[in-house]
């Protein structure tokens, strides 16, 4: 495991685990785009319709690490099984689900096996490779998030257009077989298994390390969804053509495919110390917007920009985390890896709720200017953390 060259095995665990990520990441997301399908179909408002989105993130945020320390002991391949097993289940119900509980109570039960599967994913992809090739491993399971806004999604749109919403879950049904198909025959049977009691996991939480270190990537998501939510209003204010929306949108996706690869190549070399500047570029990039978008061209590069800087911190922060675990708590590396999507999810709902706070309250250009603080904030964690390793370095 000393080589730093990735073999095909290695090359088919990637994309097998970037599959899984891929059709985790549909079935999250789909829903935003089909939400006006299912209100109509179920005879009910919208903001109710909503809460299958909130009530997924919430899930997901919360369940996630709970589940993580309760089964840290099951053998990964096994339990991954089940879990994709029980995800294409879940799907399949919802195809036939015809009122608003049974639709709400089943995107609970998959929010716990998506949080779940996503971490172990993140375990596996850094547990397989060679120390010097995680960093392009976990972008690439990464990017399967990336690519199912880009593609997923879409395509999951324009099957419930053309034959209603629940054949959307067909899709994500089919998506899921595929992906179980791919684990089964690609996941190694020798992963690691540790034993350790709730105590050692909820130990982690405490570690004041690992906390400010969560915290970085929950400011980072924070930043950019301040303005991201409210993207809409912003293009409508520069007079965007409505149809011309959902193209600048797919557009904003295609970015951060090239922003997941930079993460990657960010993450393999100093990448607390790196990630520092990263988010004052961010800061700068946000609060631009406030003049870029009085300009056509200038307003699209900028958001462009924004798309770019958007997901640049997540390899770096993923590994950061397994591997403050490994130095303060190493039977609890299962949790650690679950914080990283935990920390996105409390960013996102931290940073739509700040802009709409701020936009409620007159001007919808200053979300830009409190994006842009948020990101100062997240820079300074950073420092400051990276300021404590080396020092941990120095007296070691």
């Amino acid at each position: 495991m000393h080589s730093t060259k990735l073999s095909k095995r290695h090359w088919l665990l990637i994309l097998t685990l970037s599959l899984l990520t891929f059709v985790l990441g549909t079935s999250e997301f789909v829903i935003v785009g089909i939400l006006t399908d299912i209100s109509a179909s179920l005879q009910m408002t919208n903001a109710k319709a909503g809460t299958l989105v909130s009530a997924f993130a919430i899930t997901f945020a919360i369940a996630t690490p709970l589940v993580m320390s309760a089964t840290s002991h099951f053998p990964k391949r096994k339990w991954m099984l089940f879990l994709i097993g029980s995800f294409i289940v879940l799907n399949a119900l919802c195809i036939i689900s015809t009122s608003y509980t049974t639709l709400l109570a089943l995107r609970i039960m998959t929010a716990i096996v998506t949080g779940v599967l996503i971490s172990l994913a993140m375990i596996v992809a850094s547990e397989t490779m060679p120390i010097k090739r995680r960093g392009l491993a976990i972008s690439f399971v990464f990017g399967g998030f990336t690519l199912a806004n880009v593609v997923g999604v879409p395509v999951g749109i324009v099957i419930a257009d053309s034959y209603g919403w629940n054949a959307t879950f067909m899709l994500t049904t089919f998506l899921g077989g595929l992906a179980f198909l791919a684990s089964y025959f690609v996941l190694p049977n020798k992963l690691s298994q540790i034993r350790s009691s709730i105590r050692d996991q909820f130990s982690l939480m405490t570690n004041p390390r690992i906390l400010m270190a969560f915290f970085i990537p929950a400011l980072g998501f924070g930043a950019t969804y301040t303005a991201f939510t409210y993207l809409v209003p912003i293009l409508k204010g520069m007079e965007v053509p409505n149809h011309s929306i959902s193209l600048i949108l797919f557009g904003y996706g295609f970015i951060s495919i090239f922003s997941n690869i930079l993460a990657g190549k960010i993450a393999n070399h100093n990448a607390i110390g790196r990630l520092r500047f990263v988010f004052l570029v961010q800061a700068f990039v946000l609060t631009s917007l406030f003049w870029t978008t009085n300009h056509f061209i200038l307003g699209l590069v900028n958001i462009g920009l924004m798309s770019l800087m958007a997901i640049l911190l997540t390899t770096s922060t993923q590994l950061y985390l397994i591997d403050l675990a490994g130095i303060y708590q190493p039977k609890a590396t299962g949790l650690a890896a679950s914080l990283m999507p935990v920390a996105s999810n409390v960013g996102i709902a931290f940073g739509s709720a700040l802009g709409g706070i701020v936009y409620h309250q007159g001007n919808l250009m200053n979300i830009t200017w409190v994006g842009g603080i948020v990101a100062v904030c997240a820079s300074l964690l950073t420092f400051f953390s990276h300021r404590l390793d080396q020092k941990q370095k120095k007296s070691a």
